[in-house]
């Protein structure tokens, strides 16, 4: 049986990421494709405390212990989900993935991007994303959106969130072959459209 296709989609907080992974399961789907979604952080009995931790402890929490909690999460969910679904054929459709780590706690938080792409190459075993789109927000768009509720995350200032929105810019200029970018200011509808204009474009490029 061949590979299966993985595929992440990945931006700044407030971009939609959730309905838009939602709404292309469906789609998707619909075109008589096996999917497997699932969440980084998280996606396993493991992951979900892990998340848990991650989003709402209320101690001091060392960066480099953060980005490490995520790595964890992240290994776990590749050895239990996603290497079985791709092993399997399916497609696996990520909510975030390793790079989410790099520029969170690499681009915004002042660790070293080029450190954190090599432990996480370690955590998930050589296994990436055949293609993560990256939706894009101007900084005061993404604050207009955020939930009210913010967790311990997205509760950080909005210097940081800008940074993190030049973190996903940068590594998209770095890699154009696995990561691109994808305007988030339209509707949902628009967005959407233009996702699966991107998916396409690689799975049959694929063959």
């Amino acid at each position: 049986m061949p590979r299966g296709w993985f595929l992440c989609l990945d931006g700044v907080d407030g971009a939609g990421k959730s309905t838009q992974c939602r709404l292309l399961a469906e789609w998707l789907r619909g075109q008589g494709r096996d999917v497997v979604p699932c969440h980084d952080p998280g996606g396993t009995e493991l992951g979900k405390q892990l998340r848990e931790i991650l989003l709402h402890h209320r101690g001091v929490m060392a960066l480099t212990t953060e980005a490490l909690l995520f790595m964890a999460s992240r290994a776990q969910l590749v050895a239990e989900v996603i290497c079985p679904a791709l092993d399997a054929g399916k497609i696996v459709l990520a909510d975030r993935f390793l790079l989410a780590n790099v520029v969170y706690q690499g681009h915004a938080g002042g660790l070293d991007p080029a450190a954190l792409w090599q432990v996480g190459a370690f955590g998930i075993d050589g296994v990436e994303p055949d293609l993560t789109l990256i939706l894009d927000l101007p900084p005061e768009v993404s604050l207009a959106r955020r939930k009210p509720s913010a967790d311990r995350l997205e509760s950080r200032g909005d210097a940081y969130f800008a940074n993190v929105r030049a973190g996903f810019l940068a590594e998209a200029a770095r890699r154009p072959d696995r990561l691109r970018v994808i305007d988030a200011t339209p509707a949902v509808d628009i967005v959407q459209e233009r996702i699966r204009q991107e998916v396409m474009k690689s799975i049959q490029a694929q063959g």
